[in-house]
């Protein structure tokens, strides 16, 4: 099985070729010239939404804390200020993850119409990314280690 970090470092190489570029400005520039990338490199996208759930640890790639499914594992272990720092690392992460996604393949702060300004589109892309983190955890059940290992 390949490592999910091998895969987000492959899929971000056609974004740059098509940039010409690894600075995120002049990716998001490029979109806005030719479009956002998620239309050409949809499966580069899929591969990365994919690889993102596994960096940040949540379902269904979430099994270090499905081990102690009965006692919910770390929320035992920590309290008060340590859990909320705990969660405010895990979720901070997410959001980081999604706007990498948004600068990457939709576009950053460009929009399609006038409706919106820059800064609000791109916030508006990232709550929709980051909804979609949700969604996944809503949906999809949590693989067992056998499992994970069948899908590379």
């Amino acid at each position: 099985m390949i490592s999910y970090e091998v895969a987000i470092s492959l899929v971000v190489l056609p974004v740059i070729l098509c940039a010409g570029s690894l600075n995120f400005t002049e990716i998001v520039i490029e979109q806005k010239r030719t479009g956002m990338y998620i239309v050409p490199l949809l499966p580069c996208a899929v591969i990365f939404f994919i690889s993102m759930l596994a960096e940040t640890n949540r379902s269904p790639f979430d099994l270090p804390e499905a081990e102690a499914e009965l006692v919910a594992g770390y929320n035992v272990e920590y309290s008060s200020i340590i859990f909320a720092m705990f969660f405010l690392g895990e979720y901070s992460n997410m959001i980081l993850m999604s706007t990498i996604f948004v600068l990457l393949f939709l576009g950053g702060w460009n929009t399609p119409t006038i409706l919106f300004p820059q800064i609000l589109a791109f916030c508006i892309k990232i709550i929709i990314v980051c909804f979609s983190f949700v969604l996944v955890r809503a949906t999809y059940p949590r693989y067992r280690y056998d499992q994970l290992m069948d899908l590379g």
